[in-house]
């Protein structure tokens, strides 16, 4: 704290009663007091929800190679800046999940949203595979194989079940072989036996599909409500794994039939921070043209001085 103190004074040659700190989420209240005496600055406590979305906004409309879509066939599809963006669905993943209805400039509504989430996540992995960071818990999921641990459609029919348009890949319940198995160790452990079938990275897998799942259902039926086609993701649940963004594309994908589509950005765990940062800035600051238009303001008031003094 006191290093990133001293070296903004000297970045920007500021006294300390000059500077300040734009916060939000729950740690802007919660550690509030302590961020304002490690670094002798005053600290500024934006509103969370609202500047996730004056972040998204941002990034949407004014940052190039920012917003993508993503599938197996076409990762990271970048879409352009655009202005016509309202309304969509904001799905914030973080150690919860929130679901913003944004219909305006700084205007929006909470609709819904879930307790599993990142949280869920990082807990339960902590709990049966032991893994020390969520990093650790995302790699493991790359090389880990949900088929050992989850119960799928093929597993109960033998094959697909066409009538209802269900693949035989297609997840029927996660988590449900280890159940019929019986391979937990009577004692509790949280430690998987020697003899399972399975792996900690199976394990991983299989509650990032569980959860990546559940939150992608929810947010196309909030989605479906509300009328919305654009659903954009973010928080730093996501950390631009391609496992997660993969499921979540995909569950929006199927649940619409293709109708309506999910982005996710490069930076989806600086939404907050970055609308902190805008709320304390002219309206137009960062604009696409707001530099321009400053200069020709300039211009336009040298103009008007030399006129009067004429």
């Amino acid at each position: 704290m006191k290093h990133l103190r001293d070296t903004e004074l000297m970045d920007n040659g500021s006294h300390p009663g000059e500077l300040c700190v734009m916060a939000t989420g729950g740690g802007a209240y919660k550690f509030y007091d302590k961020i304002r005496e490690a670094l002798g600055v005053d600290v500024l406590r934006e509103e969370e929800m609202e500047c996730l979305m004056i972040g998204l906004d941002f990034f949407i409309t004014e940052i190039p190679r920012e917003v993508f879509t993503y599938s197996d066939t076409d990762p990271m599809h970048f879409v352009p800046p655009r202005e016509d963006i309202y309304p969509y669905l904001l799905v914030n993943i973080g150690s919860g999940v929130s679901m913003l209805k944004v219909t305006g400039p700084r205007s929006f509504q909470r609709v819904g949203g879930t307790s599993l989430g990142g949280g869920t996540l990082w807990g339960l992995l902590s709990l049966l595979t032991g893994a020390r960071s969520f990093d650790d818990m995302l790699a493991q999921a790359e090389h880990g194989d949900n088929t050992n641990v989850d119960m799928l459609v093929g597993d109960i029919y033998g094959g697909d079940y066409g009538k209802i348009g269900l693949k035989s890949t297609t997840i029927a319940s996660s988590f449900g072989k280890d159940g019929l198995q019986h391979h937990h160790s009577s004692s509790g452990s949280q430690y998987i036996p020697s003899n399972a079938p399975f792996t900690g990275p199976d394990i991983s897998r299989s509650l990032l599909y569980a959860i990546s799942n559940n939150i992608g259902q929810i947010a196309y039926l909030q989605s479906q409500i509300h009328n919305l086609s654009n659903i954009y993701f973010g928080g730093s649940f996501i950390r631009g794994h391609r496992q997660t963004m993969n499921t979540l594309s995909y569950a929006i994908k199927f649940w619409s039939k293709g109708e309506k589509q999910a982005y996710f950005l490069r930076h989806e765990g600086y939404l907050g921070s970055v609308g902190a940062f805008l709320k304390r800035q002219p309206r137009n600051w960062g604009r696409r043209g707001s530099l321009e238009n400053m200069q020709e303001m300039r211009r336009a008031a040298v103009r008007a001085q030399a006129q009067a003094s004429s």
